[in-house]
């Protein structure tokens, strides 16, 4: 098979693995898991699930879905983040599978798993890559499984660009501790979107679209559905 050379590369924007594993805070799950369990037992996960985390930095969410007796693939792209992952699975005493992979590169069998949870991850893809993705996690889930998907988005319009870049860049400085420099970096070379794009992707993909939850003015939440073999939404 010819190499495709048009293919985007998420492995060249990893950066330095030391620099991942070093500011993997900010992208992870909360240290505690607190929010993973919450976030996990309103999705209803029950012991025998088939789970994916793509994109599972520190492997929080991950170990805390395998403690409820899911089995669990833990997908990352940086091998730092796997190795930390790995860690605290054994910490905890818990079984995950681990793969060195990203949105566009994880290999799964089609109508594999009951929920694939992916944060913060998908910003990473311009648009067109951003469907790709989405495409391949509904290619994943079993006919009825969920995508629990929450991202960094602009919850406005394109008019208000300039005005709303502003008070997102102003609250990411003085509610999270982000340095200016870091949120800078962010707006010029990452590729967060528009709330409604996102929408607009995840339905065309094939998914049914169960809630939008947007909050701050930065995040946005989806639960989405794969429509069952009998076309049940």
């Amino acid at each position: 098979m010819l190499a495709r050379d048009w293919f985007y590369s998420e492995r060249g924007r990893i950066g330095l693995d030391a620099l991942v594993a070093a500011r993997s805070a900010i992208y992870d799950h909360d240290g505690s898991g607190s929010r993973a369990r919450a976030t996990l037992t309103k999705l209803g996960v029950q012991a025998g699930w088939r789970i994916a985390d793509i994109g599972c930095g520190q492997g929080t969410l991950a170990c805390e879905a395998a403690k409820m007796g899911a089995q669990v693939d833990a997908v990352d792209i940086a091998p730092a983040m796997l190795a930390l992952a790995e860690i605290q699975a054994r910490d905890s005493r818990v079984s995950l599978k681990t793969q060195s992979a990203g949105l566009l590169s994880f290999n799964f069998a089609p109508d594999t798993f009951d929920l694939i949870v992916s944060e913060f991850t998908l910003h990473h893809l311009p648009d067109f890559w951003k469907a790709v993705a989405l495409s391949r996690m509904f290619r994943a889930l079993k006919p009825g499984g969920r995508l629990f998907l929450r991202d960094i988005v602009f919850v406005s319009v394109p008019d208000g660009a300039e005005r709303d870049i502003g008070q997102w860049a102003d609250f990411n400085i003085k509610n999270h501790d982000f340095p200016r420099e870091d949120v800078a970096n962010h707006m010029r070379d990452e590729h967060s979107t528009f709330g409604w794009v996102i929408e607009r992707m995840l339905t065309d993909v094939g998914f049914t679209l169960a809630s939008a939850d947007y909050h701050a003015p930065l995040h946005g939440t989806y639960l989405c559905r794969k429509p069952d073999a009998a076309g049940m939404q």
